[in-house]
């Protein structure tokens, strides 16, 4: 699958509807710093810098599938308490229907508070009911589906253990799907995989699969052996089973194992991957895409979000961008300015130092390059501004610049100093920094700080500006200049 392809597969997911079933939870973070140990017991003492909800569960399935761009509805049963309603509120803020999902006075929503300092996480909480639903909230939640499955193109099925996907509900919906031909793909939970007999495809990780067939996973003699039951005690179509470090294998009823190596470039967090890989799984197979490449797709997400703190999301634009830059690194560097800024935030909660400069660059010389490496030595990664040929003629008159914006941009991006790039048509960076606000703001020597656009801005949100010396005597002014006097000369 090429790029087009790819934004191909995108425009259709944007089209598709899945149906998310299974256990909705809250996800609640408390973000902090550590400095000393309690005189009370030798625990360390988490400072509170701040807090937040997100949805957790299947609901974490349903943001991914939001962020990828697909139509969702979902049926569950939560409980009628604060943090029921406080679910239902953030579902209908991200535009989900919730007509699907109950709440149970006799249940407890699950919550899962996790507390982090230092990019750590220190202490997990958990809240939750695991009875399983009663008659009447299966009943209306079977209603709820029947009326859903003529609409959809896929179902996913999110399963925590904790009581809404019963057997006999899970064994008449297999049936229903079967019959109307909709693909169901399960994210698999506990020892007793034979629940889900009768799905398309289950995504269980290599500690789940073990345990449900009890043969460790040693070689790929024993992988072969796992994956080969699942299949046919199971009646599946498919299997993927992640693997972690060692990627994913895809196995069909049909053809050959896949082996798909890891895509993740860094390893910050797995919250949540199993859910980004069943998402986009899901999604694709809805927009009618054939299994393998919704099986690449799936692993590049999952490479993605392992990079970002807590349970994440992706979206088309960071899987087209990953995309672009193993096969084109220089072309997935230079992004439209709104795109950037969604690649960026991950990053920045994520914790990391964005550093920022701009400027025309017009016949990049040795003096640039070795600002711009001095300029990336100061964070996590560079972004650059490049000011657009109008721009440029704006402030250095209809002479220049030499080479088009696309040409320049081309050139820096093939810098390894350089991660990202954007081209900006107004004559100061304010409103890109405005933007993307970066931690640090970088400018030449030839600038006083007060002078440095933007610098009030950046110092607002606690970043900085940094001043670095250009080579003496490097310019495109004097490469210009040394030209036309050495032609003149020839004359």
């Amino acid at each position: 699958m090429n790029r087009a392809q790819m934004e191909k597969t995108f425009s259709a997911i944007s089209k598709a509807r899945v149906l998310v079933i299974g256990d909705l939870m809250l996800d609640k973070y408390v973000w902090g710093k550590t400095r000393r140990i309690s005189p009370e017991a030798p625990v360390q003492v988490v400072e509170v810098e701040r807090e937040e909800v997100r949805l957790g569960g299947a609901g974490n399935v349903v943001n991914n599938l939001l962020s990828l761009g697909c139509q969702v509805s979902v049926a569950s049963v939560v409980g009628g308490d604060e943090d029921g309603q406080k679910l239902l509120t953030l579902l209908m803020g991200r535009g989900v229907e919730v007509d699907g999902v109950s709440q149970s006075p006799q249940r407890t929503t699950s919550r899962k508070t996790r507390v982090l300092a230092s990019h750590q996480q220190m202490l997990r909480i958990d809240r939750e009911s695991t009875s399983p639903i009663d008659d009447q909230e299966q009943s209306t939640l079977v209603a709820y589906i029947n009326q859903q499955l003529p609409q959809v193109q896929a179902v996913i099925l999110s399963d925590y253990l904790k009581g809404v996907l019963t057997p006999e509900l899970l064994q008449q919906f297999f049936s229903a799907c079967r019959k109307q031909k909709t693909p169901v793909i399960v994210d698999p939970k506990g020892a007793d995989f034979s629940r889900y007999r009768g799905a398309t495809l289950l995504t269980p990780n290599r500690q789940e699969a073990e345990v449900a067939t009890g043969i460790s996973i040693q070689d790929q003699a024993s992988l072969l052996q796992v994956g080969s039951r699942l299949l046919g005690e199971l009646d599946l179509e498919a299997l993927v089973l992640t693997r972690s470090e060692e990627g994913m294998s895809l196995f069909t009823a049909d053809g050959p194992v896949r082996h798909l190596p890891t895509e993740a470039r860094e390893v910050f967090d797995v919250s949540g991957a199993g859910d980004t890989v069943v998402a986009m799984i899901g999604a694709a197979l809805a927009a009618r895409v054939e299994l393998a490449e919704a099986a690449k797709l799936a692993n590049m997400a999952a490479g993605i979000v392992v990079g970002k703190l807590g349970t994440s999301t992706v979206t088309p634009a960071e899987i087209l961008n990953e995309y672009s830059r193993r096969f084109n690194p220089s072309e997935g560097k230079i992004l439209p300015r709104k795109e950037l800024a969604l690649l960026l935030e991950p990053l920045r909660r994520a914790g990391k130092n964005m550093v920022f400069t701009n400027g025309c660059f017009d016949l990049l010389h040795a003096g640039h390059v070795k600002y711009l490496q001095q300029a990336r030595g100061l964070g996590d990664l560079l972004v650059l501004g490049l000011n657009s040929d109008s721009s440029i003629r704006r402030l250095k008159g209809e002479k220049r610049p030499l080479l088009e914006e696309s040409e320049r941009a081309q050139i820096l991006a093939a810098l390894d100093c350089i991660d990202y790039l954007t081209i900006f048509d107004e004559d100061t960076p304010l409103e890109l920094l405005q933007l993307l606000q970066p931690k640090i703001l970088v400018k030449g020597g030839d600038y006083r700080p007060e002078d440095v656009v933007g610098k009030e801005l950046v110092e607002s949100y606690g970043g900085r500006v940094e001043l670095i010396q250009f080579v003496d005597g490097k310019s495109t002014t004097n490469i210009i200049e040394k030209v036309l006097s050495r032609y003149r000369d020839d004359s």
